[in-house]
């Protein structure tokens, strides 16, 4: 067998061992854990969110809670570069482990829905990830894997993904924030969780919107 074959068989076993653990201890991981790491961290807080976000997009950790917890924890400014950062990086990755772990196989045995996602890929590029990053019902965790079966150039998929996932990253971190400034009785609390509601209803009519745009060719 291989040497890279071997590589890939131990990627792929520590990759499930790690993604049954986390389906395992998920509801012993909440915000009020995160923040008591975070506060022995100290100055290190910032880069122990942005890891903890890495490896939980890589293991299948619902990115909307970890973004809300960054607005709790840093604010809507800070908690927003946070969570957009760790989330960018977990996205890179999965798309790597796919690529260089799976794609032999794939290529072999695609049909399907993974057969229209190339597809498409392969016919509107750039434009298809901004889409699905738009697009709430696409799952992004899956959806970070799926694409590196795909052909995309990996720049474009990580300027592509960056921006696309700024509006919901906007939106639920100030989301966060709000909710931390409504439950401590804070000033404007019924005006700053309007404005998160509106931000959150905001990201997700954006899609609609951007297709409205491209049947109408401006």
């Amino acid at each position: 067998m291989k040497s890279t074959t071997i590589i890939r068989i131990i990627m792929f076993i520590f990759l499930i061992a790690g993604i049954v653990t986390v389906v395992i201890y998920r509801r012993q991981f909440d915000i009020t854990v995160l923040e008591s790491w975070l506060a022995d961290a100290g100055i290190m807080a910032p880069l122990l969110f942005i890891g903890i976000y890495v490896i939980s997009t890589v293991l299948f950790l619902p990115g909307s809670v970890l973004t809300i917890a960054g607005g709790v924890l840093f604010g809507p400014v800070w908690g927003t570069f946070y969570s957009l950062t760790g989330a960018t990086i977990g996205a890179i990755m999965s798309f790597l482990i796919a690529r260089y772990l799976a794609s032999e196989f794939v290529a072999r045995k695609t049909g399907g829905r993974l057969r229209k996602l190339i597809e498409g890929v392969e016919a509107e590029g750039w434009r298809f990830v901004a889409l699905v990053r738009l697009t709430p019902l696409f799952p992004f965790n899956l959806m970070n894997y799926a694409l590196g079966l795909t052909r995309i150039r990996l720049l474009y998929y990580i300027v592509t993904s960056y921006f696309c996932m700024l509006p919901g990253a906007v939106a639920y971190t100030y989301l966060g924030y709000a909710g931390r400034n409504a439950a401590a009785g804070g000033e404007g609390m019924v005006r700053k969780a309007l404005l998160g509601l509106g931000l959150l209803a905001l990201a997700a009519l954006l899609p609609r919107l951007i297709k409205r745009l491209r049947r109408n060719n401006i």
